[in-house]
């Protein structure tokens, strides 16, 4: 009798196996929740889901706050979900409950985007759809088509565009932030700012407190092995190491202000701090801040949003938006 079970040929554990067939298994991942069009019970804020693109396929969720004017304008944050380019979703439980609280509190009309995952999409699938993603958000100043997004034509404020993102979506925010500092967006939207929380940035050369032992097999490595394999320079491909001699300069990051939070336990903690430093040593005209929630682990605030270190950090990040 043959045998049903299937062989591996590669895996990202705990997260991801790879069959020989081509299928994908992906062992951990919050579920999908739908849409709340008509207002989530527990915060009021309207949720539905678009289409961006058919080719490739990239769709988004977009939240809406309660509103007490009903031509209240509201700043736009463009969000990346975290996930280590493989996993999660922008329709997964954990980021539909945390976008849902971070708009309530923000008052912002948010795009959650998602982009496609790796494997079946390494890098740099995701950072393309992300930009697209944005250049179609702000296409949306100066709009003659009905058919473009009315939460967006009615509610967005274009002189207030924010993009972030947490973990893989801290890096992404990142470097979409580096192309709009050398390419334009439709009608010349500028980034207001740019919220990286817990960043994946790594390198091959341990900083800090990161061990030294093994470095070149720590799963920050294995992770971009795993959705980048054809990376140049590998670890220190500038998409996820942006630090060092020969990197483009963090003065070209295209935001007029930069918040980047660290968790005291995270082991991306120093790479967050370490990046912060080096934008505030490169030239970099804007505002950088630097916010750390000390006792805490990598992206807390997604996973426990009820606790009161993560309400703490939810209203810090909508200070950040909202100070202008």
């Amino acid at each position: 009798m043959a045998s049903t079970v299937k062989e591996v040929t590669k895996e990202l554990l705990p997260l991801v196996r790879v069959y020989k067939d081509g299928s994908v298994e992906r062992l951990v991942g919050s579920p999908y929740v739908p849409p709340s069009p008509d207002q989530d019970p527990e915060t009021g804020v309207s949720s539905k889901d678009i289409t961006i693109s058919h080719n490739p396929v990239i769709s988004a969720r977009l939240y809406l706050p309660k509103l007490t004017q009903s031509d209240k304008k509201c700043p736009i944050l463009v969000y990346f979900h975290g996930g280590g380019f493989c996993i999660e979703s922008s329709f997964s439980f954990l980021d539909h409950r945390y976008l849902n609280a971070l708009v309530s509190q923000s008052q912002v009309v948010a795009v959650s985007v998602e982009y496609r995952l790796a494997p079946e999409h390494p890098l740099p699938a995701a950072y393309q759809d992300s930009w697209a993603a944005l250049q179609w958000v702000t296409s949306h100043k100066i709009a003659e088509d009905p058919n473009k997004e009315p939460w967006l034509l009615k509610y967005g404020d274009f002189d207030r565009v924010f993009i972030g993102g947490d973990s893989a979506g801290g890096n992404i925010a990142h470097n979409i932030a580096m192309q709009a500092g050398v390419e334009s967006l439709p009608n010349d939207v500028k980034i207001a700012g740019a919220i990286l929380s817990h960043p994946y940035f790594w390198g091959s050369r341990p900083i800090g407190s990161e061990p030294s032992d093994n470095h070149e097999k720590s799963f920050s490595c294995l992770v971009w092995e795993f959705v980048y394999p054809s990376a140049s320079g590998g670890i220190d491909n500038e998409m996820v190491n942006p630090v060092g001699r020969g990197k483009p300069s963090l003065a070209k990051l295209g935001c007029s202000r930069l918040l980047v939070c660290v968790a005291g336990k995270d082991s991306l903690r120093d790479r967050g701090i370490w990046y912060v430093d080096a934008v505030k040593e490169s030239g970099f005209e804007g505002e950088v801040e630097l916010f750390e929630v000390e006792g805490e682990d990598h992206a807390f605030h997604v996973f426990y949003p009820e606790t009161q270190s993560a309400k703490d950090m939810i209203r810090r990040l909508a200070f950040f938006i909202n100070c202008r």
